[in-house]
């Protein structure tokens, strides 16, 4: 009687072994799905945003380097744009080393 009773507990053809391997996967899929939400889509939007931001810069714009150097958009050409630092002083800047576009109050309280 005691033989019967183990192998009445073994694993049923055809059933148990599938469910509990897809369960293995969940806590993996839950970590990709909490990285995705957390890391991965908040930098896509910030890319954007930075895309759009340099699409749409113009002449006379006030900007923000990412070196820190604010100045004033005074050529555009491709991917080089000419900000003037100072007066008579101008500089070169990859475009895509634009940080912000500034309001022009901030220029002022110099």
């Amino acid at each position: 009687m005691g033989i019967d009773l183990v192998y009445a507990m073994g694993p049923q053809p055809g059933g148990g072994s599938q469910g509990s391997a897809w369960m293995s996967f969940l806590p993996i899929i839950l970590i990709f799905v909490v990285f995705y939400f957390l890391l991965i889509r908040p930098q896509q939007k910030r890319a954007k945003d930075h895309r759009n931001l340099l699409g749409n810069i113009k002449e006379g714009d006030q900007i923000l380097t990412t070196g820190g150097i604010y100045g004033k958009i005074t050529g555009i050409r491709e991917d080089k744009i000419t900000v003037e630092i100072s007066d008579k002083v101008r500089v070169k800047v990859n475009r895509g080393h634009i940080a912000a576009v500034i309001k022009q109050d901030v220029m002022k309280g110099e």
